[in-house]
């Protein structure tokens, strides 16, 4: 039997804040059992759910030097979806309303979460053969492991894999005050560990030191390498490029499943989505008070509103986006002129523009469930997870070629009637919106093709089972 711990800053459903939550949450029960016994260890928020709390079980606590500082740490325990999972408590860092705050506040934080995660495992009784620590939140285990845990013979042989879910957040701040808040002493600090560019960079020491580096696409992983999308880390990347693996992120087919999902209005599957589907988008049109029209093509966008996700493109075409025979549904906040953006085109064309500024689960579900596409035109994207739910849900997606968008949606190829979806390569306007123009054309004048694109979507596999088996083999080439 293998142990494998996974370390994580946010995991569902106790908390979220993005897609590492869903990973850290969602992937452990689709591990085989017969051969891996997979655990999940986080910081007990105080924004954690009270129905969550009650069911934890207090299991020990110590304290623990952190620097110059004496810490306590509780650990406490419970068993969910078959999963254990430890908490580390600690009302001083853990307290308020949401995980992340100010980043110089949060360095220390994870720090000290870091160290007392690996220092809480012989309380546990648990010795894991692979540490998985999951972006910068936990990098320093793997530093920790070979400094100040290097002479207990318990932690000997433990291996550790670093996951880069967006290699944009890294955790920087200046040598002397991480130097202050770690405990790590001068030798760390040097361009080969954990200083860059002048300050110490958390993420960069788990890149150092990790056996394993993956990142949550094929794609991606070779996209960070160049300096675009390297966030001026691409150079250690390239050098550690042996140990670098993509492995896509799955979702929840249970959670995601248009046959049974509790959410939406009429249940239909890959049979009979070409009458049922369709029911869906009339409640939903009905619901926001736009045209009640089955025949309309709907887009739909779920997203946060920012550059990274392209919404630039989108401001500068979207009097042609919104066209007559085009209906728009966007669910999600984020930079202010964005917001206002969709909120002044909801006014001037409220019968076929939806402007859903705030973030609500059912919403997005009906949302998949009802648009015949939805659109994806990020500047980069280590996976995404929006794109593998409107497959999922027959909702054909129109993304720009770029991470784990590239690796799964396939372009529509006429010629041979192939594909699960439409793409465009440049970061270009106008290039997206020929490619949405194209994709209304084959929606209104080739309505076959169109349903057998939708077919193609529904019967791909993106569900975790997939990504599990990669990351078995993974942990096999480090423990045997």
């Amino acid at each position: 039997m293998k142990n494998i711990l996974f370390v994580a800053s946010e995991v569902v459903p106790f908390i979220k804040t993005g897609g590492l939550a869903d990973v850290a949450g969602s992937l452990p029960k689709y591990f085989n059992k017969d051969e891996f016994d997979v655990r999940v260890i986080l910081p007990k928020y105080m924004a954690i759910p009270q129905q969550y709390k009650e069911k934890m079980i207090y299991r020990t606590h110590f304290y623990m030097n952190l620097a110059w500082r004496s810490q306590y740490v509780g650990i406490f325990e419970m068993v969910y979806d078959g999963i254990t999972f430890y908490f580390i408590d600690n009302e001083y860092y853990f307290a308020g309303p949401k995980p992340y705050g100010e980043i110089y506040q949060d360095m220390e934080k994870f720090a000290f979460f870091c160290k007392a995660a690996l220092s809480s495992l012989p309380s546990i009784d648990f010795r894991p053969d692979v540490i998985h620590c999951h972006d910068w939140q936990t990098a320093l285990i793997p530093v920790y492991l070979k400094d100040m845990f290097s002479n207990n013979p318990f932690y000997h042989n433990i291996k550790t894999v670093m996951t880069i879910h967006n290699l944009k957040f890294q955790g920087i701040w200046d040598v002397k005050t991480v130097k202050d808040m770690t405990g790590l002493s001068p030798y760390y600090f040097t361009p080969d560990k954990l200083e860059a560019y002048g300050d110490a960079n958390f993420l960069k020491g788990g890149i150092v030191y990790a056996d394993k580096i993956t990142t949550v696409s094929e794609s991606y992983a070779e996209e960070i390498k160049m300096p675009f999308y390297g966030e001026g880390l691409d150079g250690l990347i390239r050098s550690r490029q042996n140990d670098l693996v993509g492995i896509v992120n799955g979702i929840d087919y249970n959670e995601y499943n248009p046959e049974t999902d509790p959410l939406i209005v009429n249940h239909y599957n890959a049979k009979n989505f070409r009458k049922e589907k369709v029911k869906n988008k009339k409640a939903l049109q009905q619901e926001l008070g736009l045209n009640q029209d089955e025949k309309k093509f709907m887009i739909g966008i779920v997203s946060r509103l920012t550059d990274q996700k392209g919404f630039d493109l989108i401001d500068y075409v979207i009097e042609q986006l919104c066209s007559e025979d085009v209906q728009l549904v966007v669910l999600g906040t984020g930079a202010e002129k964005y917001e206002h953006l969709f909120r002044h085109y909801e006014w001037k064309y409220h019968d076929r523009v939806s402007a859903n500024i705030y973030y609500n689960n059912q919403r997005s579900h009906r949302i998949y469930a009802s648009a015949d596409a939805f659109l994806m035109p990020s500047l980069f994207e280590p996976c995404g997870l929006s794109q593998l739910m409107s497959l999922r849900y027959g909702t054909v997606p129109i993304v720009r070629e770029t991470g784990g968008l590239r690796d799964t949606v396939v372009p529509y190829n006429e010629f041979e009637s192939t594909g699960t979806g439409f793409s465009f390569r440049n970061y270009n306007a106008h290039e997206m919106l020929g490619t949405v123009t194209y994709a209304k054309n084959v929606y209104y004048n080739h309505r076959r093709e169109w349903n057998k694109l939708v077919d193609r979507g529904m019967a791909v596999d993106f569900s975790w089972q997939r990504s599990a088996r990669k990351y078995e083999d993974l942990y096999r080439s480090l423990t045997y």
